[in-house]
């Protein structure tokens, strides 16, 4: 499974693209206002900074909702690099901007997805991504994993290539239940991915040694 960053910060997307995990990066325009990134010329050179930290597709959404916006910002967007992937939301206009930046090989990531007839759309236009937000489901008391399970067994009936990124990860068993049902790739703040490497016995265990070691 690969593992994206969610963030604009970019000490952060190095500390983990250093870890040697790191495959990719996704933001949008509320993670660029928390780095206080405003101007459309600054948060395009914040999307190339960020591109030059790693070596993965970086997620860059579109902040119109109309056809004709989503296809100008989103030409804008893909020029900027070859790892920038359109990120567009799952509206009726949203999905034909997909279909159109595919048939053009640009690279698409169709965000806020919140059922598995959205994602059989996504899939249907053409979509490299598609986000379902599985964190902001169990929120509505609605179970986000099964939505990810579900996609995974439409996809797989009619081989759609479109990935699966599971978006609104919260904790470490998100990613590890994502893995699990088959998810291609998750999305979190770096705080998750660290919180993988914790283990209360992993602590002991080091202790112990040390301590061995000195006697």
């Amino acid at each position: 499974m690969k593992f994206f960053i969610d963030t604009a910060n970019l000490a952060q997307i190095k500390e983990a693209q250093d870890l040697g995990v790191l495959d990719g990066v996704t933001t949008n325009p509320s993670l660029m206002a928390k780095e206080g990134i405003k101007g459309q010329q600054n948060i395009l050179k914040h999307y190339l900074d960020i591109c030059n930290i790693v070596t993965g597709d970086v997620s860059a959404e579109v902040v119109a909702t109309n056809y004709d916006g989503m296809i100008s910002e989103g030409e804008i967007l893909a020029t900027l690099h070859p790892q920038i992937v359109v990120k567009i939301p799952m509206i009726k206009d949203g999905i034909k901007a997909i279909k159109y930046f595919t048939e053009k090989g640009i690279k698409t990531n169709c965000t806020l997805v919140f059922s598995s007839g959205q994602a059989l759309l996504a899939a249907k236009a053409g979509a490299t991504y598609m986000s379902p937000f599985i964190g902001r489901l169990d929120d509505v008391c609605t179970d986000g994993l099964k939505l990810i399970e579900d996609i995974r067994i439409i996809y797989d009936n009619y081989g759609y290539e479109t990935e699966i990124l599971a978006a609104s990860v919260r904790h470490p068993m998100h990613i590890i239940e994502c893995a699990k049902i088959g998810a291609d790739v998750a999305t979190c703040p770096l705080s998750v991915i660290l919180a993988l490497l914790k283990h209360p016995l992993t602590d002991s265990g080091l202790a112990q040694f040390l301590a061995d070691a000195k006697k």
